[in-house]
């Protein structure tokens, strides 16, 4: 078996050491201190206080809600003109003429089960069936409100 040797210039050598007795000369007290803080008081003296984390936290609200749109558009930004109302066009006279029978909706909750020959299980879920199968329309001049 061969022995490996490194060849370590003095320079080296001697930092090693003053590096290690440097360690040894260190005071625990100073580096890690035991006083009665606690970690909030730590963050709160290397975060500038909780009147400026509150003062933040404000700012960072009010940032968000210039940043949120309304839902509803306003008025001012609407761009439909004011006789919209009293304009015909192809969609409203379809919809004047041939408007649409009501299709009442049956929601049926399905509870659950296994199904197949695995009997694999299948969880609860809940479905929408129309009474009619097709969409009706009322012919021109039918009445389509309540009587």
């Amino acid at each position: 078996m061969s022995r490996v040797l490194i060849k370590a210039s003095p320079f080296s050598v001697v930092l090693v050491v003053l590096g290690s007795l440097g360690g040894c000369a260190t005071n625990k007290e100073a580096l890690l201190p035991h006083d009665n803080a606690t970690m909030l008081n730590i963050w709160d003296q290397h975060t500038g206080g909780a009147s400026s984390a509150a003062k933040a936290n404000r700012e960072l609200l009010d940032a968000r809600l210039e940043l949120r749109r309304p839902l509803i558009e306003p008025d001012e930004a609407r761009s439909t003109p004011a006789n919209s109302a009293y304009t015909r066009t192809a969609r409203t006279e379809i919809h004047r003429l041939f408007p649409r029978l009501p299709n009442p909706d049956l929601v049926m909750y399905v509870f659950p089960h296994l199904a197949g020959s695995e009997q694999v299980p299948v969880p609860g879920y809940s479905t929408v069936f129309s009474f009619y199968r097709h969409v009706e329309y009322a012919l021109p001049g039918e009445r389509t409100d309540e009587y």
